[in-house]
């Protein structure tokens, strides 16, 4: 790698590598080290290539999602689950609903399947259409819809004060009225 693919490598890393943290925890289902180890292998198969990449966070991203599935087809996969011990700073009260529903998700999240984790991920915290993750994932887009609708309803029953929460919010919130009738306009 010559020293200007260097320094756009490093000043890539400095830059993204916290967004891309993130969803490499979600991947690996809450284990940060599991995806610091994800992310750190993602970005060593990019710098081999670094010359060559035109868009590199979709890059990495890719390698992210493919290395995960490989995790997730491996027969001898660890079944263990590590915990990061809480952090040192004091709490803040208003923090504590917000923070509670990340841990319930975290823990909901960390009990489904891999490949179930991945697909919600994929939907819901990348925001990509069924047909990308379809291409990312190789398969086809009513293997993405049906995954999705069972790893939700996995969901739902795994924790089903997700949907509690969600019922006590979406009360507050005023609701977008159904009324399709023809209205005058002036």
């Amino acid at each position: 790698m010559d020293a200007e693919a260097q320094e756009s490598f490093r000043e890539f890393v400095g830059n993204r590598s916290s967004a891309l943290l993130k969803t490499a925890v979600l991947l690996a289902g809450g284990d940060r080290h599991a995806a610091e180890d994800l992310l750190q292998n993602a970005l060593i198969k990019a710098a081999g290539r670094w010359h060559r990449i035109d868009e590199p966070e979709a890059y990495v991203r890719q390698i992210l999602y493919r290395q995960q599935i490989s995790r997730w087809r491996l027969k001898w996969r660890r079944r263990e689950l590590t915990v990061a011990e809480p952090p040192e700073t004091a709490a803040n009260p208003d923090a504590a609903p917000a923070a509670e529903l990340r841990l319930l998700m975290r823990g909901a999240l960390a009990r489904l399947t891999p490949r179930q984790r991945t697909v919600l991920v994929l939907r819901y915290f990348e925001d990509l259409p069924e047909a990308d993750v379809a291409r990312i994932l190789g398969c086809s887009v009513g293997t993405v819809r049906s995954t999705t609708h069972r790893s939700l309803a996995r969901l739902r029953a795994l924790a089903p004060e997700l949907a509690a929460l969600g019922a006590g919010s979406a009360d507050a919130r005023p609701r977008p009225s159904r009324d399709f009738s023809p209205v005058e306009v002036r």
